[in-house]
């Protein structure tokens, strides 16, 4: 899992990947963003063909706002530097392999 810490690496690692990325906003005081961290954990082990990623929206609340986070946890699945696909709140393991695919 690839924890983002700076604009410049996300830029990088998420923006400019060669292959899908999903992205947890999440924030370490968020309840659901708790429920939902070993689900990705374990998604994260079973990748193959996509990375996730994950954005503390109170360390890069400019990142937050670029794309429009409002609620967490939001979970952004990005593609050839654009943003593909979007799911807000705590969420089931079967809509986020559906947003990845």
């Amino acid at each position: 899992m690839i924890i983002i810490k700076t604009q410049e690496q996300f830029d990088l690692e998420v923006l400019k990947a060669d292959r899908p990325v999903m992205v947890d906003f999440y924030a370490d005081w968020c309840g659901p963003c708790k429920a939902l961290a070993p689900l990705l954990a374990e998604l994260d082990q079973e990748a193959e063909d996509y990375s996730i990623a994950k954005v503390n929206v109170d360390n890069l609340p400019e990142l937050a706002q670029q794309y429009r986070v409002a609620s967490i946890p939001t979970i952004l699945v990005f593609q050839g530097g654009e943003c593909t696909a979007r799911n807000v709140g705590l969420t089931s393991r079967e809509e986020l392999v559906k947003l990845i695919q």
